[in-house]
């Protein structure tokens, strides 16, 4: 049982260092994320839906560069069809708290062909990130994407499941 338990401690503390030299000042991040529950708020993620015979898409990634230890700046872009063609957008700060954490505040947006009013959104969002390489870190996440335009448009809560590369 001794050796389990230090075995699991060696593991863990290797996956610490890891994170730490991933997350360092002048590192670049890049990520690209699938997203479950939301569709127009600004989608810079992957995403395939059909209901009724009727197919919804969207294509995106993010990209940042680390300013600090542990907090990197981003953006990301997305393109997609839910009916009319979209153009989304993001704007945003990562900060990984313990290496492993990451939390993010972001502003997102989309440009959607014939709407009477784009949506916008202040997006939290927080998760764990899984080192399973050196430059490779699966995060699995919770976003609460809060409405800037109630009128036409709710807050929405999501779950995303990231992959991001290091370098």
């Amino acid at each position: 049982m001794k050796k389990i338990i230090l075995s699991m401690v060696a593991v863990l503390a290797f996956g610490f260092a890891n994170a730490q030299e991933q997350t360092k000042k002048g590192k670049w991040l890049v990520e690209a994320n699938t997203n479950f529950g939301a569709t127009q708020v600004g989608n810079t993620s992957f995403q395939l839906s059909s209901s009724d015979g009727d197919t919804q898409w969207n294509i995106g990634a993010e990209g940042g560069y680390f300013v600090a230890d542990n907090l990197a700046v981003k953006a990301g872009l997305g393109y997609g069809d839910f009916g009319n063609t979209v153009f989304s957008y993001k704007l945003g700060a990562k900060y990984y708290l313990l290496n492993k954490f990451p939390l993010e505040a972001s502003f997102t947006g989309a440009s959607i062909e014939h709407a009477r009013e784009n949506p916008s959104y202040f997006g939290l969002q927080g998760g764990y990130a899984w080192f399973i390489g050196k430059n490779i870190s699966l995060e699995p996440g919770l976003r609460y994407n809060i409405s800037l335009n109630n009128d036409f448009y709710d807050d929405v809560f999501q779950l995303n499941i990231g992959f991001a590369l290091h370098f």
